[in-house]
């Protein structure tokens, strides 16, 4: 039995909730990708993991910049972007995108109505920025801008996880870093300590951490490669820009935060007036064992899927030995 990790409680024999983080193009798409493609008997048998229900925080950064395309072109203020290959304005903006994530996890336990996807975006939108310390940008509607990006939100909303009364195992995805060559500890608003801090008790009693392993500079390598032009909407094939993965994704504090945690084999948060250790196991993707899950399953070599199989059951057997082991 798995136990929760704050009250002692017992909780389902599966992992209750997986944050999937790593640097971008690490492999962390990929593998939820293969994790959908398993039977549930045997994701469950070799894995701990029940049926998943995927969580990521990409849809709204391509939003984002969706909306900040539309605000230049419309003559308005400039929003998140002041361009397109350019990181976000306001670095402020990585805990907005942290609290979206927190939002999209609690609505699975109750129904969320939505009338007009624009207009209930980018109050969303504000509310994390004033959440987290910026400026609102949309008290004022602007019937053009919620015109040009209604599409964009309408797809973004359809793509939501729908509340359900056991969401199973909740796989969250997102990456965070800092600027190349920066010292440890990464300042607020960088990092994964800063983002982890602003997810909800919740979140924090019951998750693990599953970490893909790379060196930036492979990350960066992969970026370049699974990028593909006509894409960038694509979780796989979308490319992050060069000064960007430079900028903020240059480094990150996975290992800082492993090294300097009191309980070995698990990351340290302080949040919410209290201090939470979260089970985390490192999957060494240094040598790459995923980028052939982007191709089509069918393509998918039989030697590659057998030793993927293996290496990540080893890993969240490790997880789950981790968690049991901190109750």
């Amino acid at each position: 039995m798995v136990a929760n990790l704050k009250s002692g409680t017992l909780a389902a024999v599966h992992l209750p909730i997986v944050l999937l983080l790593a640097l971008p193009a690490s492999g962390k798409s990929e593998i939820r990708r293969y994790l959908e493609s398993l039977s549930s008997g045997v994701a469950l048998d070799d894995f701990g993991l029940a049926p998943t229900v995927q969580i990521d925080d990409y849809p709204y950064v391509h939003l984002m910049r969706r909306i900040s395309q539309e605000a230049r072109r419309l003559d308005l203020d400039s929003v998140f972007f002041d361009g397109d290959d350019v990181p976000f304005a306001d670095p402020k903006d990585w805990g907005t995108l942290t609290l979206l994530i927190d939002e999209d996890y609690r609505a699975l336990y109750s129904v969320r109505e939505v009338r007009d996807p624009a207009a209930w975006l980018l109050h969303r939108l504000d509310n994390g920025r004033a959440a987290v310390g910026a400026p609102r940008l949309f008290d004022r509607r602007v019937p053009e801008l919620e015109a040009a990006i209604r599409s964009d939100a309408e797809e973004l909303v359809d793509g939501l996880p729908a509340a359900r009364p056991d969401p199973g195992t909740v796989v969250i995805e997102f990456a965070r870093g800092g600027p190349e060559g920066a010292d440890m500890p990464l300042p607020v608003p960088y990092g994964y300590r800063y983002s982890l801090s602003l997810l909800s008790p919740d979140i924090l009693t019951r998750a693990t951490i599953l970490y893909v392993w790379v060196t930036p500079e492979e990350s960066r390598r992969k970026n370049r490669e699974r990028a593909r032009p006509g894409e960038d909407g694509s979780i796989l094939h979308h490319g992050v820009p060069e000064v960007v993965m430079r900028g903020d994704y240059g480094v990150d504090d996975m290992a800082w935060l492993l090294e300097t945690s009191s309980a070995p084999g698990t990351v340290e948060i302080e949040a919410h007036g209290t201090t939470y250790h979260i089970p985390t196991v490192r999957f060494d993707n240094r040598d790459d064992r995923t980028s052939f899950l982007r191709e089509d399953q069918a393509d998918w070599s039989p030697g590659d899927v057998e030793r993927l199989h293996g290496q990540l059951a080893e890993a969240f057997g490790l997880l789950r030995d981790r968690m049991n082991s901190t109750t």
